[in-house]
């Protein structure tokens, strides 16, 4: 209620009760009947403003400030149900002490309190509609006559009611507002749902009409009224729709790419890049394609993420069919490689490979790659093995032989760089031998070989991890192509035959551990390393060796036999792997 609403309230009022006042006042008892008017008149007043107030905290102060005007009395302030304290004395926050106390003993009845300086002191009960909603307490510094009691409890009786009808207002506003919100919200859903059926329908359409490539960048772009891309794997452009297409289209370095591609398989979600909002189709292990909302204006909303994600999903469909079709090709490979491995002649190897668009005239290699704890997996570590090639640039025929991945290729590269990048890419330890260069298909069985002799050699007898090519084998290569071992056999029992019953009869490593010593030159640090134990262990055991054989190791003769005893052990251990 305004200022001129309350004074025109008031004036009404006040004509009102000079009506029922008496004309020509003149007793005593006129001037009473004429003071009991008026503090009736105030009353009504009082009554009205605060019934038509919707603030509680203006009820509070209306009935507070009236107060003076009825009588000698004032109010302390209003304590309510839940704990709250509204002082009416202005410096006076707290309630007196120990007025809670007094207030809980008098319940819903109300009655006299103590208050510090006060003669009378009284706590009205203040009721609504739900029941009890606290006490107004008055207070006077002499006793209330009971006329002016009443005035009081008028006044809280009013007060209750006023309280209680804000509150109710407050609960309807505050009804009303969540009302408006959820119909605000609902309505927004129902238009999301909306264009969320409009996405599904229109890529949906495109799917089972076989538009492929092009109509699913078209129908996206009509969605999103936004530029769209869709790339192979290497950046390639593959389909465009909308204005502004690059021209040349633009095309990043392999190792931005593969970086790029390696960040939105770890996202697996819609991911700005630039100008550009990207998404893979990525229906199995390998990655197919990427979807792009060109946006430099950055004005993509959550339906057009959607609608992006839907298009990925058609998208992928759509690559997962043409790479079906790839399949078939690459079943056709793999039993190209399997027969190649295995041995075939050099006519039928060339016309499959010519009809599979793939050159075997060129002299190609074998590689083995065997994988350890997460590396073990054959379709991860397939899958890793053709990344490395493709991070090197090196093409090749893939299959898996004898639990570990076998690679043709005519390329030559850094063979260890390339178990690193299998490693960091799977994780776990890798393992590469790499074979002779066959110059006719016909050869590559002989490859395959060197290439799991290489790789055995390595774990057994070369120091690290690195892969191992054959031809650089030097030694190694003459004891593998000796025909007839039995006298290699019997150079090695003659150097190593004490150590090689003790560990057999002892579960030991002896021989091990003297063919790391020899390796390593004799360097106790870099054998306890490799070894992986203490300087003083590796003492011990070469004092075991030396007590066992009746050699001295520092003799250069001794030496070099014994090394050439180790490494003809570790090419025996080799080929009897194989065989």
């Amino acid at each position: 209620m305004t200022a001129e609403q309350t004074t025109r309230r008031s004036a009404a009022l006040g004509g009102a009760a000079a009506v029922l006042l008496p004309r020509h006042p003149g007793t005593p008892a006129d001037a009473d009947l004429r003071e009991r008017l008026g503090e009736f008149r105030a009353l009504l007043v009082i009554s009205l403003l605060m019934t038509e107030s919707v603030n509680e905290d203006q009820i509070l102060e209306l009935a507070a400030s009236s107060a003076p005007g009825l009588g000698p009395w004032r109010i302390e302030g209003y304590s309510f149900t839940d704990g709250q304290w509204h002082s009416a004395i202005d410096g006076a926050a707290a309630a007196p002490r120990g007025l809670a106390g007094q207030l809980a003993t008098l319940g819903s009845m109300g009655g006299v309190v103590d208050l510090p300086g006060r003669a009378w002191a009284w706590a009205y009960p203040l009721r609504g509609v739900g029941g009890l909603l606290g006490h107004l307490v008055a207070s006077c510094e002499e006793e209330l006559t009971a006329e002016q009691r009443f005035l009081v409890q008028v006044i809280a009786q009013q007060t209750g009611v006023a309280v209680s009808n804000a509150r109710l207002h407050a609960r309807e506003r505050a009804t009303a507002a969540e009302l408006a919100a959820t119909n605000e919200a609902l309505a927004a859903t129902v238009s999301s749902l909306r264009r969320s059926m409009d996405i599904h329908q229109r890529l949906t359409q495109v799917a089972v009409s076989g538009e492929g490539q092009p109509g699913i960048a078209k129908a996206l772009h009509e969605l999103t009224g936004m530029p769209v891309a869709i790339e192979d794997r290497y950046g390639n452009l593959t389909a465009w729709a909308g204005p502004g297409k690059p021209d040349p289209y633009p095309k990043e370095s392999f190792a931005k790419r593969e970086h790029l591609l390696r960040r939105l398989t770890r996202a697996s979600s819609p991911t700005r890049e630039g100008e550009r909002i990207l998404l893979l189709a990525s229906p199995r292990t390998d990655v197919l394609g990427v979807l792009a909302l060109i946006d430099p204006e950055r004005r993509a909303d959550h339906a057009d993420l959607v609608a992006l994600e839907h298009g990925a999903t058609v998208l992928s469909m759509e690559l997962a069919r043409l790479r079906g079709i790839a399949d078939a090709e690459l079943r056709l490979r793999r039993d190209l490689v399997h027969d190649l491995l295995a041995g075939t002649d050099d006519e039928s190897a060339l016309t499959r490979a010519e009809a599979l668009d793939y050159d075997l005239r060129r002299p190609h290699r074998v590689v083995i790659v065997e994988g350890k704890g997460r590396a073990r997996a054959h379709d991860a570590l397939l899958s890793a093995v053709r990344r490395a090639m493709r991070q090197a640039r090196q093409d090749g025929l893939f299959e898996t032989w004898s639990g570990n991945v076998a690679v043709v290729t005519a390329g030559q590269t850094d063979w260890e760089q390339l178990r690193r990048a299998i490693m960091s890419d799977l994780g776990g330890q890798v393992c590469v031998g790499v074979g002779g260069t066959a110059a006719r298909p016909s050869e590559l069985p002989r490859s395959l070989r060197e290439a799991g002799l290489a790789m055995r050699l390595q774990k057994t007898l070369l120091p690290g991890n690195s892969a191992c090519e054959y031809p650089r084998l030097g030694i190694f290569r003459m004891l593998a192509a000796i025909p007839d071992l039995s006298d290699v056999d019997s150079f090695v029992r003659e150097w190593l035959g004490s150590l090689l019953d003790y560990d057999a009869r002892r579960k030991a490593e002896l021989v091990h551990t003297l063919t790391q010593y020899l390796e390593h030159g004799g360097n106790y640090d870099a054998t306890a390393a490799e070894l992986s134990v203490h300087k003083s262990t590796l003492k011990y055991r070469l004092q075991r060796i030396r007590e066992l054989t009746g050699l001295e190791l520092n003799d250069p003769d001794v030496h070099f036999n014994l090394q050439l005893a180790t490494r003809a052990w570790g090419t025996l251990q080799a080929l009897h792997e194989e065989s």
